[in-house]
């Protein structure tokens, strides 16, 4: 049976030609006369109308007459006509458009001047513009106010002032998805209602703030306009949330920042918004917040406030002394994904110019470290190809390792908009989330994996393609490698790739598979979302190569609708990639061994540069443990909560002697800082953040930084204390300096941005206007690079000691380790993390909905409240990692992507107990750190990268491979002692890399 395709192809509309008022307009079909009338400049009034809306017609405000129609129709839902003679004022319209606002007004209070909408009122206005000067009908009986609804910490629903418009029924339903809000009776009793008619807190209300921004009156609003008065000025700036980038005007009284309004011009995010940036702004002004700069000369010393000055020169000293000691090598720095692209671009540039070195990394080691690998390799670009408004053009979309309602819920909800017009959905993931089976949503397929076989499931899905003759030749032909594709061809069609052959790994039935794939790869416009469930693995990095095979076979590039979109969990994980934050890469993603490139930074930088890669993360770690790292600059990161193995980083950041933090609040990490400068939020600051679809968006600083400085202006303190001086004045001219050195951003300049709004990079010459779509006409590399992907089981699998499986993931009102969710109201949502699974678990455990459970891995225990799922598999077990007392993470291993060292935050294995209620949660107390065999780690690395090139046809093919990624991404000083494990017994290199780190061996000598 052929496809059936959504109409998405964008059409110009035959012209229309109407006279409205006497004035000749013309127009697109299809538009409105409200709209027409609204391109003239002719205002008619209206209440039930909103831009953002379908057109409703129930406020009978909008009245027109139009030559030879009878009676007076709605402008709002009448579409224009050729040769339409359109009147808007008439004695006659007046009449009737007052007689319905005197109804209005007759069962609303009469209020204004105390009304907290006062001034901010469609009502109010609408009554001026109608000219209503009496209401001669009875008003309602005094005392027979209804109750206010204030459970949300955010809004407030006053019934009284309703005038049942309906536009928050239909902005909860048609923008927002969530179908929370309905009308409820019928006549004069109809009302609003949320849920079954419960207060807002205790429905299905996500608190997204499209109610509130669509109601015209004071029945929905905000609780600090009501408590503090309307706001007298606005800023538009990014949201520091997530990676949707949602774009804001802050609106402010004085330097307070009263509420957050979603931009109707911010192309990520359309003017719609989630709770957490629409509301959870408060963390900014807690009193948590440090406003001083504190130093001590040991962790188990109690903290000294000091000047700016004198922290800063105590950091470059001890910075100092410890590389004189040392040795160069023996400090590095860690970059923000949650501040700007040129903070970020600053502390990379400290580490190399200034400490002399390539030890920087950034949070994206944790999260996106393998998009960044495997799209580089397969493509060209380590960045998603599409913007978020290519998903409106897509047939079939495939949700792969993401929850985007709760993750990223601006994009999930555009998401469900495009479900909700017939396109089709697979979504493969462990758990049943609300896209599989939500409100008005349904998955077509829903391929339920075992966790930890992501590569196994992908190589069945282009399995299917390659057998059945899905395969669009005429795009591999044009677009790809004819060689590599022959082979990935040859390799992925071996029946051991087939769906039946794989469903003992995956779990997943072969014909759901089958049909899967079929639905793919027939569609028209099928694109690809995913997020953590699919890099945070072991192979991670394999697992983003195999879906790009997968488009590529396809041919889903190049157009809106189709693609492969990495969904980016911080507000700048894609900029802090892109700022050169990786070790091996200088920034726009170009090898520090590359001699021009280095070239061209030394010349801008005015000091030489190693040509070697430096530490990431993890190793700085492993070497901390082993005595030779010893000084950390650290901003905006909270390695103790977030980094894998937490007792091997509690050893690691004690066994430094200068850990410098900069943030906004005294974190987990902070309990291991020698310096702790304070941070600015993003608040109190200027710069550019880039998003998920690489648009760079302004950051407008709203308010004086709390401590005195933005972050860039500290890194630049620092820098020079360290004896490398940095003079910049404003972000403005670190964006130019970046914009010289980096092609994907040579078009971008503060002036384009403040003309354009936004960007997507790259832009250059080529693009001056930005990419919102990416490989159009070719791929970045040239031509398209189909890459074998070898399925590896993890070492985490369920065993007698360990029978179930933990993964981890996010939950819609907190965000990351919850630094700034935590310090919100949105703790009346959730104030804990907790533990779900499924009934058979729980009842084979003797657990009860709520019970507090042991929760166990092997290198850690924890104890949390249960939550009895249906959503999950039996033997799968979840939890999120927003709360540092849950300490989640230290239940995870250190097993890593084999690439690039990405967490396996997915796949651990775990025992779940029920315990006694007065026991208490596993302290840190006389705790030894866990024993650490740095050969033998990295043994285990390096054999994991040969497990992924022994899938090449021919041994010499691999053995090279496997030795130029260790010289491309290793340090010098990790391939040396690779090398010294030739000549150790005890540690059992495979045969591929032996021979690798033999070749390694003949070139040093």
């Amino acid at each position: 049976m052929p496809f059936a395709p959504l109409s998405t192809e964008k059409t110009t509309p035959s012209q229309v030609t109407l006279s409205i008022d006497g004035f000749s307009i013309r127009v697109p079909a299809g538009t409105t006369i409200l709209q027409a009338a609204e391109r003239l400049g002719l205002r008619i009034p209206r209440l039930c109308a909103c831009d953002r809306l379908e057109p409703y017609g129930s406020c009978r405000l909008c009245l027109v007459q139009i030559e030879g129609v009878r009676g007076t129709p709605a402008s709002c839902t009448t579409p224009v006509a050729e040769g339409m003679r359109v009147q808007t004022q008439t004695e006659t319209l007046a009449r009737l458009r007052r007689g319905v606002m005197e109804l209005y007004l007759s069962e609303h209070p009469l209020d204004c001047l105390t009304c907290s909408a006062n001034g901010d009122c469609e009502l109010q206005e609408m009554a001026a513009l109608v000219g209503v000067r009496e209401v001669r009908y009875a008003r309602p009986e005094p005392g027979c106010a209804s109750p206010m609804d204030t459970s949300n910490p955010y809004f407030r629903f006053d019934p009284d002032k309703c005038i049942v418009c309906a536009r928050c029924v239909r902005a909860c339903g048609e923008i927002q998805g969530t179908f929370a809000l309905t009308l409820d009776g019928r006549g004069f009793a109809t009302r609003v209602a949320a849920g079954q008619a419960e207060p807002f807190r205790d429905s299905e209300c996500v608190s997204c703030g499209a109610c509130v921004q669509a109601c015209p009156t004071a029945a929905l609003n905000e609780t600090a306009v009501h408590e503090k008065g309307l706001p007298d000025r606005a800023i538009v700036t990014t949201c520091a949330y997530c990676g949707v980038g949602c774009s804001f005007k802050a609106e402010m009284k004085g330097n307070e920042v009263i509420r957050m309004v979603p931009a109707a011009s911010g192309r990520a995010n359309e003017g719609h918004s989630c709770v957490k940036g629409r509301f959870a702004f408060g963390y900014a002004t807690h009193p948590d917040r440090i406003t001083t700069p504190l130093i001590r000369q040991s962790i188990h010393d109690p903290w000294q406030a000091v000047s700016w000055d004198e922290a800063i020169a105590y950091a470059a000293a001890e910075f100092a002394r410890i590389q004189a000691k040392y040795g160069r090598e023996s400090v590095g720095g860690i970059t923000s994904s949650r501040c700007t692209n040129e903070e970020t671009y600053l502390v990379q540039k400290l580490v190399r110019a200034a400490f002399g070195n390539n030890n920087v990394d950034t949070c994206a080691r944790v999260c996106h470290a393998p998009t960044g690998y495997g799209l580089k390799r397969t493509l060209g670009e380590s960045a998603g190809t599409q913007d978020f408004a290519s998903v409106m053009h897509a047939d079939v979309i495939l949700v792969i390792g993401a929850n985007p309602t709760e993750a990223h819920p601006v994009f999930g909800a555009r998401l469900k908009r495009r479900l909700r017009q017939g396109a089709r959905l697979i979504v493969i993931d462990p758990r049943a989330t609300e896209l599989v089976r939500g409100t008005h949503v349904r998955a077509t397929y829903h391929l339920p994996l075992k966790p930890g076989t992501n590569v196994a499931l992908l190589n069945a899905l282009s399995h299917v393609i390659v057998s059945e003759g899905l395969v669009d030749e005429a795009f591999v032909a044009e677009r790809c490698e004819p060689e590599a594709f022959a082979q990935w061809r040859d390799f992925i069609a071996q029946p051991r790739h087939s769906p039946e052959a794989s469903a003992a790994i995956t779990g997943v039935p072969a014909a759901s598979v089958r049909a899967a794939a079929r639905l793919y790869a027939n569609a028209p416009n099928a694109a690809i979302y995913y997020g953590l469930g699919v890099t945070e693995h072991r192979q991670g990095a394999t697992a983003v190569i195999a879906i790009a095979n997968l488009a590529m076979a396809t041919g889903n590039f190049g157009r809106p609708g189709v693609g492969v979109n990495p969904l980016r969990g911080q507000n700048n994980v894609q900029g802090s990639c892109d700022m050169g934050s990786f070790p091996h890469e200088f920034p726009g993603y170009r090898h520090v061994s590359d001699a021009p490139t280095r070239a061209l930074f030394e010349a801008a930088w005015g000091v030489p540069l190693s040509s070697e890669p430096g530490l990431r993360l993890p190793n700085m770690l492993a070497e901390a443990r082993a005595g030779r790292f010893k000084g950390l600059y650290l901003q905006g990161e909270d390695l103790v909560q977030s980094e894998p193995n937490q007792r091997h980083v509690r050893a690691a950041l004690a066994a430094m002697e200068c850990v410098v933090v900069q943030d906004l609040f005294l974190n987990e990490t902070a309990a291991y800082a020698h310096v702790f400068l304070p941070g600015a939020s993003f608040l109190e600051k200027n710069g550019t953040f880039t998003n998920a679809e690489r648009r760079i968006s302004r950051v407008r600083q709203v308010m004086p930084p709390l401590a005195g400085y933005e972050d860039w202006q500290v890194t630049q303190k620092l820098a020079s204390a360290l004896g490398y001086p940095m003079t910049y004045t404003h972000p403005a001219e670190i964006m130019d300096e970046i914009a010289r050195l980096t092609p994907q951003f040579r078009g971008v300049s503060y002036a384009k941005l403040e003309a354009r709004g936004s960007l997507q990079w790259p832009c250059n010459d080529e693009a001056p206007d930005g990419t919102p779509v990416l490989h159009v006409d070719g791929f970045v590399r040239g031509k398209g690079a189909f890459l074998l992907t070898e399925y590896v089981p993890t070492p985490q699998h369920p065993d007698a000691r360990f029978p179930l499986i933990l993964t981890t993931g996010r939950i819609l009102s907190q965000y990351n380790v919850g630094t700034q969710t935590r310090r919100t109201a949105n703790t009346l949502w959730d104030d804990a993390d907790l533990l779900h699974l499924h009934p058979e678990d729980a009842a084979a455990r003797g657990i009860a909905d709520g019970d507090r459970v042991h929760l166990e891995s092997q290198v850690g225990s924890t104890i949390l409240r249960a939550v009895l799922d249906d959503r999950l598999q039996p033997g799968l077990v979840f939890t999120t990692f927003h709360f540092p007392e849950s300490r989640t993470n230290a239940l995870i291993t250190s097993s890593s992507d084999w690439a690039t060292n990405c967490p396996e935050y997915k796949v651990t294995a775990v025992q779940v107990r029920r315990v006694d209620a007065t026991m208490d949660s596993p302290s840190f107390v006389d705790e030894l750190p866990p024993a650490f065999d740095l050969p033998h780690k990295l043994v285990e690395m390096a054999n994991q990268i040969g497990e992924f090139f022994a899938a090449q046809p021919e041994r010499e093919a691999a053995v090279r491979a496997i030795a130029e990624h260790l010289e491309k991404f290793w340090h010098p000083t990790m391939r040396e002692r690779l090398v010294q494990c030739l000549q150790t017994e005890e540690h059992s290199l495979s045969p591929l890399v032996r021979e690798a780190a033999r070749s390694l061996l003949e070139r040093v000598t």
